[in-house]
């Protein structure tokens, strides 16, 4: 049996304390977070294996678009927050690769989207014996045995590229398969007709020259930086902005605003009021959702003032107006817009149709299942109760760990998908089930206390 062999097999024969579905930057901080703890605590390390869908890893691949910034300070990457000494913060990275005495230089907070990407890969690179890439979690089911349900394993089902399925047993399984694009009842998309969040491979499939006239729906800073993408990509083409909003509204990015990410906000959420959860959505709302930088928003402005002083006009901002309806063709799609105005239609062609219209978090269920998913609460709305831990509660008497990284806003706040947490968040996964373990050892073995005593 090869190297590669082996590993597979000490993969699917040992029974781990954890194991993360995903390997995008939330398990990718875990992943830091358990090695951290493993190199502390070197006697009684976590055992922990992830497996990823991808074939390698990407990140939002399709929206690293040129000169596009992250929006959040490069301090809140996948470690610093909890351990600024780690080896995987982004000082260490950029220390590897001999360019930390020019970032300082370039006198900048916000890194740009293609560097923290190539951050997040470097990083990747330095924990690839704890993945499995190619490999899609398919079912999770407690452990039975002579009939009898074993309360603290889980199987977990994990199907390979080449079709091959296999059982891996864990006492924990922390859930982070990211967020589904979201296109308008009745739209799909494909060849003329794309998600933001596949975006640049599509229009990379196609002669930038057949593209003559162009549309972007949507609001938030992913339509504001593919709309500035393709005005300045095409500059013999039409765009049109169709925006549900009377013009882009600027993110609140001011510094008591940004305090609603803070880590210790998710304490005051979580144990927070009905009220004060409702405070922060509707006052702090415009801190992520459906809002752009104002930088982005003035370099829009200023190519279509400039258009105006040219006295030529290729970009078009269509405000207050909705999708009505599309229908697509292989060469280009035609767009029925309604404008809320004074309701009013008009139908447009178009060779290429782009819907930055955002996400939505994926449920678990689907991934849980129906007949395990019945083992955990939820509450008056349907949405499952989730502890401080971001641990799912169970109904049944399970002992085995859930955990959710993202589908947590409803219990934990405005942070529970977004990176500007995820060091916090993750070391305060990775600490549960420690501790836990800890727990569980004890009761099995009581005499280590009374020892310890």
């Amino acid at each position: 049996m090869d190297i590669r062999g082996r590993r597979d097999q000490e993969i699917h024969d040992e029974v781990y304390d954890v194991v993360g579905i995903g390997f995008g930057p939330s398990n990718m901080s875990l992943a830091i977070a358990l090695k951290e703890h493993g190199a502390g605590a070197p006697q009684h390390p976590v055992r922990s294996h992830f497996f990823e869908r991808q074939p390698t890893f990407g990140w939002h691949r399709n929206m690293l678009l040129p000169s596009t910034t992250m929006q959040i300070s490069f301090l809140k990457d996948l470690a610093t927050f909890r351990n600024p000494m780690s080896r995987f913060s982004f000082v260490s990275y950029l220390h590897a690769s001999n360019r930390l005495v020019q970032f300082v230089n370039n006198q900048s907070f916000i890194p740009t989207r293609q560097e923290f990407h190539q951050y997040l890969e470097w990083a990747a690179a330095g924990l690839s014996d704890q993945v499995t890439y190619g490999a899609e979690v398919t079912s999770i089911r407690p452990v039975t045995g002579a009939g009898a349900r074993t309360p603290d394993l889980l199987e977990i089902e994990v199907r390979s590229g080449d079709g091959a399925v296999s059982i891996v047993t864990a006492r924990n399984v922390v859930v982070s398969t990211g967020l589904v694009p979201r296109l308008p009842k009745g739209v799909t998309s494909g060849e003329r007709v794309w998600h933001s969040s596949e975006f640049l491979s599509r229009f990379n499939a196609l002669d930038p020259g057949g593209l003559n006239s162009v549309a972007v729906v949507g609001a938030g800073q992913s339509a504001a930086e593919v709309t500035r993408f393709l005005y300045d990509s095409l500059p013999h083409a039409e765009v049109r902005a169709v925006i549900p909003s009377y013009g882009y509204s600027v993110a609140d990015d001011t510094p008591f605003a940004n305090q609603v990410f803070d880590p210790d906000t998710v304490d005051e959420y979580y144990f927070g009021t009905d009220g004060a959860r409702d405070a922060f959505w509707r006052y702090h709302r415009n801190t992520n959702y459906s809002v752009v930088d104002a930088d982005v928003i003035r370099s829009l402005y200023q190519r279509s003032y400039d258009e105006q002083v040219r006295g030529a006009q290729r970009l078009h901002f269509r405000n207050l107006t909705r999708v009505d309806g599309v229908e697509s063709s292989a060469d280009g799609a035609r767009v029925v817009l309604r404008s809320l105005l004074d309701g009013t239609t008009e139908e447009l062609a178009v060779d290429a149709l782009v819907f930055a219209s955002g996400y939505d978090g994926l449920d678990p269920a689907r991934l849980l299942g129906e007949e395990f998913d019945r083992h955990f609460q939820r509450d008056a709305a349907g949405r499952h109760r989730v502890e401080r831990d971001y641990r799912l509660v169970s109904t049944s008497g399970l002992t085995c760990g859930v955990y959710l990284q993202g589908g947590t806003e409803h219990s934990h706040g405005l942070t529970s998908a977004l990176l500007s947490n995820i060091a916090i968040r993750s070391g305060e996964i990775a600490d549960s089930i420690v501790l836990r373990r800890t727990e569980r050892e004890l009761d099995r073995h009581p005499e280590q206390t009374s020892n310890a005593a």
